[in-house]
This record gives structure tokens, sequence and C-alpha cells, in this order.
């Protein structure tokens, strides 16, 4: 198990996320937002990891997280990550 990551991919119990808030996310989306809760030494780690505990291509994990910015079910689960990366996004953005 990764930090904030069980070995299924799911969420560990020990982030503020109410389980039972991803009505309508599959499992790879809640996978997906519990992996952007824990934080990463570099992108080298995450990248690994990515394709280890998700099996995705880094590229596809970014296309996939970047419309679940954008899904409402995704902010109303988990609020404090979907908004802090969407600044994140909204900045990289304006720098462009």
């Amino acid at each position: 198990m990764l930090d904030g990551v069980t070995d299924d991919g799911s969420a560990a119990e020990d982030g503020p996320v109410d389980p039972g808030s991803g009505a309508g996310l599959s499992e790879r989306d809640l996978a997906v937002l519990a992996f952007e809760r824990r934080g990463w030494p570099g992108p080298g780690v995450k990248e690994r990891a990515i394709r280890e505990q998700l099996d995705l291509s880094p590229p596809r994990y970014y296309q996939l997280l970047n419309a679940l910015l954008d899904d409402p079910r995704a902010l109303a689960h988990d609020p404090v990550t979907v908004n802090r990366l969407r600044r994140v996004r909204e900045t990289r953005r304006s720098h462009r």
C-alpha cells in the first residue's frame, strides 16, 4: 500500500473524505482522487506509482484527472482536493 491508497487503488480510511460521498464516480475515478490527495517526493516516483498501482499510463492518468476536475460529482466527493487542483490548473493555464 502506498500512503493514502490501498493495494486495490481505493482511498485509505485516514483521509478527510466520506467514502459514501463518491456516489456516481467509478472506482477508478475514486482511486485517481485518492492518488492526488497523497504527497509525492517527485514526478518520477508518482509516474511509477501511477503505472504500478492504477495500471494507467501517466498521460492517460492526467487526462482522467483533468476530466474529474470538471465533474461536479468529484467536487462533491472531495472538494478540498478538487478545488486545490483546479487552482493549480488555472495558475498553469494563466502562465501559458
